[in-house]
């Protein structure tokens, strides 16, 4: 696709909370276009009618309109941007069905956000950027093995991760924490060609993702750089062995968490993000630091324990720790606080993202988190499913990142 991705943006309140400018920034900044649905009066009323939600704000009635004519075919879009503002629950509603309206009935993706005042184009970016991608490199996403010998780099928050995979095989990680970005990078990539056996011009293409992606693509000159959410989950299906049918990819990272619907390989519906730390992978190394365990002995702990002995109802890190401390403090076992932390951070994620998508078994978690056992447990107790968690899902990244790129080797 040459020109310019055009993305349609179904919205309420982006102009009056002043972040419109944000989003349109956000989308240049990935050579797309964002723009309105120009739909007719008689359209919008008969649009509302047949939908079924009874609103009274005029801008969420033109909402249901713009999607209606999307699906119909009355506009032409690569794309669906649908926003609203975080503080108006009818605008929840709709936003959340008329993602679910456009994603069961169109093949176009979607990314639904609640944006505030202080959202800015940072923010959105990697949104716009998988929206961009899911629709410029369909084809891409669509591959379901890995040939050549390839190296993908995942430069995260928490955690830097490289993995080479040889015709359709891992063959070699690395893992180290994120501290210099490049650093960290040059280590990783060290240990999974030592255990390959490799050389780094054996490698014949090279992917990366990630916080670090841009810095560390340019460093390895890689020939894929992409954002997380449609590298994870290629990733997660590929390491799942299911890349045809529909699933759900749930990745609790360190710094945000992304929730994501696939459908054959490519993301329908995603969202990323979470209200504050409480609901990532840092709560879950604070709690364990205070219960005087490694990070990997948490989820066994929290196994043995109850959650619902200690109550835990704060969004917030700070807060979270604290109600841990007081627990302690009052007694409660080290088991207990450890499995209410585990349902804690499952239960924010559920409340704050697995609402924005459609949950399909399987249900694949990846990401570090996912090696612990009592984050899994309580994730499956609040979905009523079995977890699946395949084989090197912290290197989920990664392993998605060098499966892409081989499209790049010469020749394919």
């Amino acid at each position: 696709m040459s020109r310019k991705v055009r993305i349609a943006q179904l919205s309420c309140g982006s102009e009056y909370s002043g972040v419109q400018n944000e989003i349109y920034r956000a989308a240049e900044a990935v050579d797309a276009e964002v723009f309105f649905p120009d739909i007719a009066l008689a359209d919008v009323e008969r649009a509302v009618d047949a939908f079924g939600l009874d609103v009274r704000s005029a801008d969420l009635k033109l909402m249901i309109g713009r999607g209606m004519a999307l699906v119909e075919g009355k506009v032409d879009a690569d794309a669906v941007f649908i926003g609203t503002c975080f503080r108006c629950a009818e605008a929840a509603i709709v936003r959340n069905e008329l993602r679910r309206y456009i994603h069961e009935n169109s093949r176009l993706p979607v990314v639904s956000y609640s944006f505030t005042e202080r959202t800015t184009a940072g923010t959105l970016l990697t949104r716009m950027e998988a929206l961009t991608t899911i629709a410029r490199r369909r084809a891409l996403l669509a591959r379901e093995a890995q040939t050549g010998i390839t190296m993908g780099i995942d430069s995260g928050s928490s955690t830097t991760k490289a993995a080479v995979m040889k015709d359709n095989e891992i063959i070699g990680t690395g893992w180290l924490p994120t501290t210099e970005v490049i650093k960290s990078a040059e280590g990783v990539v060290a240990q999974a060609l030592e255990m390959a056996g490799l050389v780094r011009e054996d490698i014949q293409a090279i992917g990366t993702t990630g916080y670090g992606r841009f810095l560390v693509g340019r460093h390895f000159g890689a020939d894929l750089v992409q954002e997380e959410l449609t590298v994870n989950s290629k990733g997660a299906v590929y390491l799942a062995d299911h890349q045809r049918g529909a699933s759900t990819v749930i990745d609790i990272g360190g710094m945000d968490n992304k929730a994501i619907s696939v459908i054959d390989g490519i993301p329908g519906t995603f969202t990323m993000g979470g209200i504050c730390a409480g609901a990532s992978g840092r709560f879950l190394e604070m709690t364990a630091k205070r219960l005087g365990v490694d990070i990997t002995e948490l989820g066994p702990l929290a196994m043995k324990g109850l959650s619902k002995n200690v109550p835990m109802n704060s969004y917030c890190i700070v807060f979270g720790t604290q109600s841990l401390v007081n627990a302690l403090a009052a007694g409660s076992s080290r088991e207990d606080v450890a499995a209410a932390a585990c349902h804690s951070v499952a239960e924010q994620v559920f409340e704050q993202q697995l609402q924005e998508i459609d949950i399909k078994e399987p249900v694949i978690m990846v990401g570090g988190t996912s090696l612990i056992e009592g984050l899994v447990h309580a994730m499956g107790d609040l979905l009523q499913v079995k977890v699946v968690v395949p084989p090197h899902s912290q290197y989920i990244g990664a392993v998605g990142s060098a499966l892409l790129a081989s499209g790049f080797i010469e020749g394919e």
